[in-house]
């Protein structure tokens, strides 16, 4: 089974949501034939590289609400997240551009690391107050998860993966995602948004239940028995 999931790392609900998933993975009997693929989106691709503003004011210019109401709002949304067991620290939030991150995912996927490196972006920007848009710290996150350092670096000051991000992107737009978190299992099942756990396992199950039940091939036209000089082959077949 196959679960891609489009998230950006500057979405709370995304790094929510990836809980949820773990979480129903974790009581799902067919855990370890699941592929999780991360795919890139940004929420704000014109986000700056230094912020500007801090997270609060950011949410009160984009929706049209209080300072105040955006405090209030963010402290609801950081006791969701304790429900899952994140810390989320909006204060210390650098709200700034995520193309660069998205970029070392998919250099840290082609090293395996992807799922650890997703978790630790995430994780930098919500509990530690990274910048993902500042390349040093980057790096840094991307040794601390078993990448080499000089590697990722030499990646970044590239545009490697940027066409990775950007095909993404476009795939999003084909299926008409507009918001993310947004899972699709096996090409055919999607959820949007950070669901509730129950929801994760139904659809785990439909799509579990699917692959188990693919009927088995019915030979039509078994061929004759060889003969014993055959070597293998007979009547347009041949066996190992």
């Amino acid at each position: 089974m196959r679960i891609d999931v489009w998230s950006d790392n500057a979405c709370p609900f995304c790094y929510i949501g990836k809980r949820r998933l773990e979480h129903a993975l974790s009581q799902f009997e067919g855990q370890e034939k699941v592929e999780v693929v991360f795919r890139s989106f940004q929420l704000d691709p014109g986000a700056p590289v230094q912020a500007t503003q801090d997270v609060y004011d950011m949410l009160a210019a984009k929706y049209g609400m209080t300072r105040e109401k955006a405090i209030a709002t963010n402290a609801q949304l950081a006791e969701q997240a304790k429900g899952v067991g994140l810390e989320f620290n909006f204060d210390t939030v650098q709200n700034t551009n995520t193309f660069d991150s998205h970029r070392l995912s998919h250099f840290a996927a082609a090293k395996g690391k992807g799922a650890e490196m997703s978790e630790r972006l995430l994780c930098a920007y919500f509990t530690d107050g990274h910048n993902l848009a500042d390349r040093e710290e980057l790096v840094s996150l991307a040794a601390e998860v078993g990448l080499d350092a000089a590697e990722a670096a030499a990646m970044l000051e590239t545009d490697a993966y940027a066409d990775a991000v950007d095909t993404d992107i476009a795939e999003a737009q084909r299926l008409n995602i507009t918001g993310v978190p947004f899972f699709v299992f096996n090409n055919k099942y999607a959820v949007s948004g950070a669901q509730p756990g129950p929801v994760f396992s139904e659809v785990l199950d439909t799509v579990w239940a699917e692959e188990k039940n693919i009927p088995e091939l019915q030979v039509i036209g078994q061929p004759k028995s060889k003969a014993p000089d055959a070597e293998g082959c007979d009547d347009g077949s041949c066996s190992i």
